[in-house]
């Protein structure tokens, strides 16, 4: 059964709009020299999924992958062969699979990757999709729901994140989750473990690393899963998906204490 999307009581897609998020990734690598090499290609990732949503936003969409294949494909191709100039070699072997597909290939890939797990190419190429979906209500036709407790009131993803806000009526407890695949943002308890529910405050851990006050880990010892938690509270400007990104010294933390992200970024952070 379709899943129907909630009202929210904000636009998240306006409030963290694609060229919002370019910007913010062209400045903290101009700001982060580590991370500025990860960074500057997430940035024009992000520009080539902006002129992909761009171009689905001209086009009819019915939130079906088969009746939707000639706007994905027609969006899809220009960005795919843009980004073989800037992934690794396996990517690449990937991405041009892709692009050199028949039409039944193609849409198979995305349908599994839509149902399933998708890497990065299919990611790639469904996040502007999934997005124009949720920013048009147009429920999309065949999402399962995440394995965790908290999955996507639109579509059915894993969380990728925590946003930590005032607590207001607005948001909720003062914390929203932002989907992986088509950005909703949806409210949230703060205390309670996104993936496996757990309550506990003794079972919930966090760490924050000097110099990143604003993003933490909120990590579970119960399914020893984690979340980054980006506080816009403490960095108003902060552009979560962008700012969880630039904080890669806090995913080394996670591992190292043995903990697994319950999502990885677009970029495998």
């Amino acid at each position: 059964m379709p899943l129907t999307r909630p009202q929210l009581g904000h636009d998240h897609h306006m409030e963290y709009s694609w060229d919002r998020r370019v910007a913010r990734a062209h400045q903290l690598a101009a700001a982060n020299e580590d991370a500025r090499p990860l960074l500057t290609t997430y940035a024009r990732l992000l520009e080539l999924q902006s002129d992909a949503a761009r171009a689905l936003a001209q086009l009819s969409l019915t939130g079906g992958i088969e009746q939707d294949l000639h706007a994905l494909a027609t969006a899809a191709h220009p960005m795919l062969t843009a980004a073989v100039t800037l992934c690794p070699l396996p990517v690449v072997t990937a991405i041009t699979r892709l692009l050199h597909s028949s039409d039944t290939v193609f849409a198979a890939a995305l349908v599994h990757a839509w149902e399933d797990t998708a890497g990065f190419t299919e990611r790639f190429v469904l996040q502007p999709y999934a997005e124009q979906l949720a920013a048009r209500r147009i429920a999309p036709s065949i999402r399962r729901a995440a394995h965790g407790r908290s999955s996507c009131p639109f579509c059915g993803g894993s969380p990728q994140l925590s946003i930590l806000h005032a607590d207001d009526a607005r948001h909720g407890g003062g914390r929203s989750l932002q989907c992986a695949m088509c950005s909703t943002i949806w409210p949230s308890r703060r205390v309670v473990c996104a993936n496996c529910g757990e309550e506990d405050e003794h079972r919930l851990a966090y760490y924050v690393a000097t110099g990143l006050e604003h993003v933490r880990v909120d990590a579970c010892d119960t399914c020893r899963q984690y979340l980054k938690a980006v506080d816009v509270t403490r960095l108003g400007h902060a552009v979560p998906v962008v700012d969880e990104i630039a904080t890669s010294a806090l995913d080394v933390w996670a591992v190292q204490h043995g903990y697994c992200k319950v999502e990885l970024s677009l970029v495998g952070t």
